[in-house]
């Protein structure tokens, strides 16, 4: 039986698709084992969404190589997908390149490239610019036992200034609902208890269909799925929490109280130049929505500070907003150069040293607020959907997670994986991070 091996960079999103192909490779024969020497085919994929993780995707294949000079190595995904529309030349280290739109085809073409077919690299790109349809990927069981995220979408179409994602995904793509729903109801069935709903642009679910569907219409066809018990979304845009998508959430007993919504700047004349198309005044008017029908929600986010042209007087302005809005959990990027946006070539790009001090200073200020925010349930009883044992403070202790996605450990005698539970929170200990 032949052997493949697979590494997964970047978001859910991806890591959704590496187990997808996982699955098909399992379909057609192949043993699934561990990134280690000893694999016949080795599938690396990539993500391109900083530099640094350019330089991760490179330096996996070129270990993939080492592990293995005679194996097949595959790289997929946005990294090399990127590299396509730049035209660069290919990695010698590679043999199959495989866009964002065919890796559902990865056992075909491993089945051609062995027989011979082609003499070079096969390379299954595709025009993922002109792509209108959904790639049709599946999984009836994931690498955790009790949550599972599950892609509903693909593409974007918003082009922030800094973002190379709409270059190496494409535009907004949607999977039909019936589908997700069936893939749901086979999770379900298998065991998971929990489903995260994820997409490159989550916000933009059914944009693409005819008619008028969109991503609360998906929700509400999750939501009757029998034995599922949490739905969790990915990220939000800010524009999609209305009154009405509020309160009709807020109405389904299944959904979590946990929303990420990506802010990036909380300075204006910031966010107009990554053409984040909202002000930091209807940002937290979508904050106070959310508080206004969730108990305490845990509302989380993504920052990026040097961006260009971000003055010191920009950053206290956005570190001010922060401070105001109250996260849950906040996280930092320093602005990474992408070539091919328009970020790249603005001026006043940011010293290293000016990211570094500035991306210190939103850390201290995030870690503060995590803290405030889990003191508040001090004292207070959560559900928690227990995952996993796992040793904290010298003691195996059963773990999972509040609907609040707060991580809880707990002593119980039972085994109780997979089972929604009551814990009262007596004190900071019981909080992992």
């Amino acid at each position: 039986m032949k052997k493949a091996a697979f590494h997964n960079l970047g978001c859910k999103v991806n890591a959704y698709e590496t187990e997808a192909m996982m699955e098909l490779l399992e379909k057609a024969g192949y043993e699934i084992v561990p990134f280690s020497e000893g694999a016949d085919v080795y599938v690396i994929n990539t993500c391109t969404v900083t530099n640094i993780a350019d330089r991760k995707s490179r330096q996996m294949l070129h270990r993939a190589r080492k592990l293995n000079p005679d194996a097949i190595v595959v790289a997929a995904g946005c990294y090399v997908q990127a590299q396509e529309e730049k035209k660069t030349e290919p990695d010698p280290c590679i043999d199959i390149v495989i866009g964002n739109n065919h890796k559902k085809d990865l056992a075909r073409i491993l089945e051609e490239y062995e027989k011979g077919r082609e003499k070079e690299a096969v390379c299954r790109i595709g025009d993922i610019g002109k792509e209108k349809e959904y790639e049709s990927l599946h999984l009836t069981r994931t690498g955790e036992h009790t949550r599972a995220y599950i892609k509903v979408q693909d593409g974007c179409n918003q082009f922030c200034s800094y973002c190379i994602i709409p270059y190496a995904r494409g535009r907004v793509r949607s999977r039909q609902t019936e589908d997700v729903v069936e893939e749901v109801r086979a999770l379900a069935g298998n065991g998971y208890r929990e489903v995260v709903l994820t997409g490159i642009h989550l916000s933009s679910y059914g944009i693409d269909f005819d008619g008028e569907r969109h991503l609360l219409d998906l929700i509400r066809a999750v939501h009757g799925v029998d034995k599922i018990m949490r739905i969790r979304l990915g990220s939000l845009e800010p524009g999609i929490v209305t009154e009405e998508f509020a309160r009709e959430l807020s109405r389904m007993e299944k959904i979590c109280p946990h929303f990420h919504l990506s802010l990036q700047s909380g300075c204006d004349a910031t966010l107009k130049r990554m053409n984040r198309r909202y002000t930091s005044a209807e940002y937290m008017e979508r904050c106070r929505i959310l508080r206004t029908y969730f108990d305490a929600p845990a509302l989380t986010t993504d920052v990026i500070v040097g961006f260009p042209g971000e003055t010191e007087e920009e950053f206290q302005e956005s570190l001010s907003f922060v401070d105001s809005v109250d996260f849950y959990e906040t996280h930092i990027f320093k602005y990474s150069r992408r070539e091919g946006t328009r970020a790249a070539v603005m001026d006043g790009q940011v010293d290293e040293r000016v990211k570094g001090r500035r991306s210190a200073a939103m850390i201290g200020l995030g870690e503060k607020k995590r803290r405030q925010y889990e003191q508040s349930f001090l004292g207070k009883e959560v559900e928690v959907l227990v995952e996993e044992d796992a040793v904290v403070n010298g003691k195996i202790m059963q773990t999972g997670h509040t609907r609040e996605y707060m991580k809880i450990a707990l002593e119980r005698n039972e085994n109780l994986q997979n089972r929604i539970v009551k814990v009262r929170i007596e004190n900071d200990s019981q909080i992992i991070h």
